[in-house]
Order: C-alpha cells, then structure tokens, then sequence
C-alpha cells in the first residue's frame, strides 16, 4: 500500500504503532532496522526494500517534523532508527543534516555558476520576498 493510498485513519495508526515501537529503541545501542521497524509498524514484511518502506520513511519524516527526535544512520552492516536519548546525539544527527545540505547548496551554487555565499544570498532574498 503506498503512502498515497493510506487513509488519514491508516496513517495516524501507523504513526502511533511507529511511535510505540520507537520508544523501546531510545539510543544507538538499541537502533532497529529499516525492515524491522516496518515489520512491527504495518504488521507485515516488505518485498522491495525501497518502494515498500516509502511509507514509512514518509511516517518517520512527519514525525521529525514536529519535533520528534528519532535519528539513524545510514551504515550499511549496522544502520537504523532510533529515538535520541541525549541532546548530543540530537546535535551529531542535525550537524550530519546540516553539512549534507550545505553541500548540496554548493553542488547547486557551482552549477549556476556563482559562490556558495552569493546563492545563500539570493535564497535570503527569495525568502524574504515570499514572506511579505
């Protein structure tokens, strides 16, 4: 089921199952797998190990949004989610967040062929523009 086929009533269900699952996986050392989390969450296994998790990255990222702070990492042997315990781990995971998209904001400033400073400026400038 994709996420576009969720119900709002599927979608808060899952929310809350992820939510309760998450809080036995506060901290790295007790980080849970992508397919995993997924099997405890929707109750079932996932097939493709990307297009049958998209809902529930799409869960998790709605949960970040408002301030959730479940983190993980990408590690191939050893990656996963888990809930922060500590304010540093918040603080490597938003610090790993932030350099990715620095870098991908000066992929994009190379390839409009200006400085990384100059883009971040027209963007300040955009922003402001759609806010008044």
């Amino acid at each position: 089921m994709s996420i576009n086929r969720m119900t709002p009533e599927d979608v808060e269900k899952a929310r809350t199952r992820l939510l309760l699952v998450m809080t036995r996986h506060a901290g790295p050392n007790k980080k849970i797998g992508m397919g995993e989390l997924y099997e405890q969450v929707f109750d079932r296994q996932y097939h493709h190990r990307i297009n049958d998790t998209r809902q529930l990255r799409y869960i998790i990222t709605n949960l970040r949004n408002d301030g959730v702070p479940i983190v993980s990492n990408s590690s191939a042997t050893n990656g996963g989610y888990w809930l922060a315990a500590s304010a540093s781990e918040i603080t490597l995971y938003c610090a790993k967040g932030q350099r990715q998209a620095i870098g991908m904001l000066a992929r994009i400033a190379k390839m409009k062929d200006v400085s990384l400073p100059e883009y971040l400026g027209q963007m300040r400038l955009e922003l402001e523009s759609n806010d008044a």
